[in-house]
């Protein structure tokens, strides 16, 4: 360990505990630059769109054009993660996106761009994150040398991906009002530039590739069984499958909502979409700041709670400065539902099945979501965008209260799978809200 990560001699507090790693300031520095870029680019694609054709169901295979490669590829790339030197694989995935952009910029700069061949670039960015997702929620875990600092890494890292959703949106909307999608495109290519120089220069990273010999047929049924076997984890997944599917429909048909019904321009688009990342900050600080994952399974429960119902709530407003304020909230929820489940998978996990089990996580949150996108967008196009986000809202509802009756339930499947010699801790424990839970020890084996 170098001297830049020694251990103070007072307990520093969550935050400032993880950013004591040089390698994890290097990485999430370049997140937070890359993160809005690639939000910049996801508010000009949708918004260049809407304006070609005017079709919520073509928004809807843009969006799943982005992300159905995460729903195939997740399993793949977890495997990969456990495989492959997570820091050269993340760096050549980088490479690939930069040239995504920039050629994306130059097509539209020439006004040789149409419908299909957006959604063709949306293909290639989902299956560049793909790969990526799993891999960067894995990679935190070798950036920190101290497992107690783990917890406030995968915050901090959260709090950076949604985050970007703030100033991504809100920068991408003032230069589609003033500079065009072109732009927009242009500098996400430019932000992907920190991140690689950050790889670059890391140093005395932690050894990354504990199952080198793993087939891939092998790997993925072995990580399924390991998921599949502890009841409270395929629960978490399940819960935030439902959430991704049904729950992100605002998302899709926001540009409808923004020029059909609002009448407003690219600019309150970007607003309205860094709306939720406002909320998305908050709850991001908020995770960061706690020290253990104690009572987060009744948290997420009321997040889906307020998620669904803000969803509804939403769907009756017109006044844009309220319709911010519901994003903000349920940008809150959400991302205490992501984040949340992330922390407590992350905390238990084994260290050699921690990339395939990130990698259902992945699929959980983003690779379910295609399908969702495709929803949303045939919903809108028959019977209006406040209805998608209607039946959004409602099946949000149904699933938080599932989810709420089952946690006795998985607190017992918890504590009967997992066996104290394992050292793992029992997820149960964190779904509780009377007990502290201890994080787990790596395995030196």
């Amino acid at each position: 360990m170098s001297q830049d990560d020694a251990s103070p001699s007072k307990t520093p507090a969550p935050v400032r505990s993880a950013l004591r790693h040089r390698n994890f300031r290097y990485f999430a520095g370049g997140q937070a630059i890359s993160q809005t870029g690639t939000w910049m680019q996801y508010t000009a694609m949708a918004w260049l769109t809407y304006e070609l054709g005017h079709s919520t169901i073509v928004l809807g295979l843009v969006a799943f054009a982005g992300q159905i490669p995460t729903f195939f590829l997740a399993p793949i790339a977890g495997v990969l993660s456990d495989r492959l030197d997570r820091r050269r694989t993340i760096l050549l995935l980088q490479w690939i996106a930069l040239l995504q952009a920039a050629t994306l910029s130059a097509l539209v700069w020439s006004r040789q761009i149409n419908q299909w061949e957006i959604i063709a670039f949306s293909l290639v960015l989902g299956i560049v994150s793909a790969f990526e997702t799993p891999l960067r929620h894995a990679f935190v875990a070798d950036l920190v040398d101290d497992r107690q600092d783990l917890p406030g890494a995968i915050a901090i890292n959260s709090a950076i991906v949604n985050g970007s959703r703030l100033v991504g949106p809100f920068v991408g909307g003032l230069l589609l009002a003033t500079m065009g999608e072109a732009f927009c495109f242009m500098v996400n290519a430019v932000t992907h530039l920190p991140v690689i120089a950050g790889l670059l220069a890391m140093r005395n990273l932690a050894k990354s590739v504990p199952t080198a010999r793993l087939d891939f047929r092998s790997g993925i049924r072995d990580g399924f069984r390991y998921a599949i076997g502890l009841p409270p984890v395929y629960a978490l997944l399940a819960f935030m499958c439902l959430v991704s599917i049904m729950g992100m429909q605002g998302s899709v048909v926001l540009p409808a909502i923004v020029e059909d019904l609002v009448h407003a321009g690219p600019d309150l688009y970007g607003e309205m979409t860094g709306a939720t990342g406002v909320g998305a900050i908050l709850a991001g600080v908020y995770l960061a700041m706690r020290k253990t994952v104690h009572g987060l399974g009744i948290r997420i429960v009321m997040a889906g709670v307020i998620y669904g119902g803000g969803m509804l709530l939403f769907t009756w407003l017109s006044a844009p400065h309220l319709m911010l304020a519901v994003l903000a909230v349920t940008g809150f929820a959400l991302m205490l539902i992501k984040a949340g489940g992330n922390i407590v998978l992350q905390t238990i996990v084994r260290e050699e099945m921690r990339g395939r089990v990130m990698s259902f996580y992945t699929m959980a949150v983003l690779g379910t979501a295609p399908f969702g996108s495709l929803i949303a967008g045939t919903i809108a196009q028959f019977y209006g965008p406040m209805t998608s986000i209607t039946v959004s809202g409602i099946f949000c509802l149904v699933g938080s209260a599932a989810f709420a009756w089952m946690l006795p339930f998985l607190r017992r499947e918890a504590l009967a799978h997992l066996p104290p010699e394992v050292g793992e801790l029992p997820l149960g424990d964190a779904m509780e809200t009377t007990a502290e839970v201890p994080l787990p020890q790596q395995d030196k084996s």
